[in-house]
């Protein structure tokens, strides 16, 4: 119980003192942090600035009612689950709160006790909605054991840096699993019960990126019909992880260095500053070096993102991970295909430890994944590994010549040398097109 209320932000509502010295007296020893108003105002203002998972909210202060205040503060914070406090308890009030949103009703008078108890209800729905929300990319979570020695060294680092709040920079080539090395950072770390946001800088619009990681009011732009929060606000006391932090745009960087400076921001359309608390993992596949030398990146974000750096190595360099990796992937996909029980065969197994695998992690992933579809009986054989229709083999047989659309041999073409680069920049320079152009044939051709 007390590891629960240690990870509760708690807001608390109500204009009378002794109440509310009471209500904070008893959280606070219970080990959470508490922030406790007098006002309707109060609380709106608190609830702009900082996250709570809970909020203990009277139904009368002063000359308000704090079933309308309801409405305003799941606006601000969605997640939050609200308890109102009375001491004129009805049926019809307490239905009425519940409709309107409240997570429960507790009466006056009430004991620490039965406070506890039912704040104690209210955070462990919020970390049950935590866990659900993560729990499809928490099944994707990669198998980070490793006999290479370079792997190894990089997840006992990552393990070693997780305990701390420090701003970790993943590097490496597309598909090796970034994203999922944060995601174990976050799991590894003391924020492991909150949310782990993920924000893929490249695949939205200036304006949207800057409304998705920061939020805006009604208004702000076209389409912006409702308040929305921000991932920022909604990752409170979490983690976010910027994929491809190279092309987050220029005009947004200064605002992502000032909240990873003082944890401070407004929303789009909004001049009120809030604080949120939330752990910044950031990765590129390109060298961020270059882009600060074009003026596309500033310096000093540079700087402030990349306290520890942490370089995955490709999966081609460490053949034996491939089938390490293959054989926690296999499980998985049998769970979710319907396909229990399945195995490799000896010959499976050669033939996932001599691929090249240019797609690295993400390339393997797919791999298994249509082998447990087209396998025939319990052991899978290299046949539906199909990897001679895969990677740099299919690459080879796709030229000049070939009895395929142009379409394919430029898919193909782009897929070879983004795998032979180390940055979209090259790769655009040996192209013969600009970055953007590039970006949209990997989207056009679902190149990850």
């Amino acid at each position: 119980m007390s590891e629960l209320f240690a990870q509760l932000r708690i807001l608390v509502v109500d204009d009378e003192p002794s109440i509310r010295t009471a209500i904070v007296a008893t959280l606070e020893t219970a080990g959470s942090m508490v922030v406790a108003v007098s006002s309707g105002s109060g609380a709106r203002e608190a609830c702009r600035r900082s996250g709570f998972d809970v909020a203990i909210v009277d139904v009368r202060i002063g000359d308000e009612n704090g079933i309308d205040l309801l409405a305003a503060l799941l606006a601000e914070a969605p997640w939050m689950k609200v308890v109102v406090v009375t001491g004129f308890a009805s049926i019809d009030l307490a239905v009425s709160a519940i409709q309107r949103g409240a997570f429960n009703f507790l009466p006056k008078p009430f004991t620490p006790e039965q406070l506890r108890v039912i704040v104690g209800e209210a955070g462990r729905q919020r970390q049950i909605e935590q866990k659900l929300s993560d729990l499809p990319e928490a099944e994707h979570c990669v198998d980070f054991t490793s006999d290479d020695p370079s792997m190894k060294g990089v997840v006992e680092l990552a393990r070693e840096v997780a305990g701390t709040d420090t701003k970790v920079l993943l590097r490496g080539e597309t598909g090796t699993g970034k994203g999922e090395l944060a995601k174990a950072i976050h799991h590894w770390s003391k924020r492991a019960a909150r949310s782990f946001s993920v924000i893929s800088c490249p695949s939205l619009s200036a304006e949207l990126l800057e409304s998705e990681l920061f939020g805006h009011v009604k208004g702000a732009f076209t389409n912006a019909i409702r308040d929305n929060p921000g991932r920022i606000a909604a990752t409170d006391g979490g983690t976010i992880f910027l994929d491809e932090i190279g092309e987050l745009p220029i005009h947004l960087q200064p605002k992502l260095l000032r909240f990873i400076q003082d944890r401070e921001y407004e929303r789009v359309g909004d001049h009120m500053t809030r604080k949120a608390d939330v752990r910044i993992i950031a990765a590129t596949n390109s060298p961020l070096e270059e882009a600060v030398k074009g003026g596309r990146f500033r310096e000093d974000l540079l700087y402030r993102l990349n306290v520890i750096e942490l370089h995955i190595p490709s999966l081609r360099s460490r053949p034996g991970d491939a089938v390490k990796l293959a054989e926690s992937l296999l499980p998985y996909f049998g769970r979710v295909l319907n396909r229990p029980n399945l195995t490799l065969s000896p010959q499976a197994v050669m033939a996932i430890r001599n691929h090249a695998w240019p797609g690295n992690i993400r390339e393997l992933r797919n791999v298994i994944e249509r082998a447990v579809i087209l396998a025939r009986g319990s052991v899978i054989g290299p046949d539906a590994l199909r990897l001679n229709q895969t990677g740099e083999a299919v690459a080879a047989q796709v030229g000049v010549g070939s009895h395929v659309s142009m379409e394919k041999i430029e898919e193909h073409h782009i897929r070879g040398v983004l795998a032979t680069t180390s940055s979209l920049e090259e790769a655009a320079a040996i192209l013969g097109m600009d970055s953007v152009t590039l970006w949209r044939r990997r989207k056009k051709y679902q190149i990850d």
